[in-house]
């Protein structure tokens, strides 16, 4: 096929896309990749070791974590914390939804009140209680990732939804995410 025949046969390739794609498929293929949020704390680096007073053997408070690179037309802001090395499949943390837009992190030791004073609303954790519950492996090191996610939109759930049900809400609003890795023994 000749230079041209190739270039002609691009043109239409793309024309049937754009023709026959839903809105989602054409936003897919516009944007490309996703935005990266950076996800830091004060208190660990990523792939460090969390302090103590952040897991059940300590106070059982939530680390200090900012982020930063939300982009424009984000309505949300969202943050589960998760174990993928628990022995029985990956132990949910923290589920916190609704943050508004602007919100560039969290402070220590946050409430675990169903919602808070800016909006936000937690879900509800693997302990089965609402905010964040700290490492607290049985054994060996564990990796524990707070996974902050920029929403098109504020997620229509009550506090004390579970972290797979923010995740079905979530599905084709995320404009941008991050993440840090802290780890963990007991």
């Amino acid at each position: 096929m000749s230079e041209k025949g190739r270039i002609g046969f691009l043109v239409l390739l793309v024309s049937f896309f754009l023709l026959h794609a839903n809105n989602d498929g054409i936003s897919k293929m516009i944007v490309g990749k996703k935005a990266k949020i950076g996800v830091t704390s004060t208190a660990f680096k990523q792939g460090g070791m969390i302090p103590v007073q952040y897991s059940c053997a300590g106070e059982n408070i939530s680390p200090p974590l900012a982020w930063d690179n939300i982009p424009n037309g984000t309505k949300s802001i969202a943050l589960i914390c998760d174990d993928p090395d628990a022995p029985m499949g990956t132990w949910v943390h923290w589920v916190i939804f609704n943050m508004p837009a602007n919100t560039t992190g969290l402070s220590e030791d946050i409430s675990s009140q169903k919602s808070l004073r800016n909006g936000a609303i937690q879900g509800l954790n693997d302990f089965h209680r609402l905010g964040y519950g700290g490492p607290c492996p049985p054994r060996g090191t564990h990796r524990y990732y707070f996974k902050v996610y920029a929403l098109d939109t504020l997620v229509d759930l009550s506090p004390g939804a579970t972290k797979a049900q923010l995740l079905e809400a979530m599905e084709g609003h995320v404009v941008a995410d991050g993440q840090l890795m802290g780890k963990f023994r007991r």
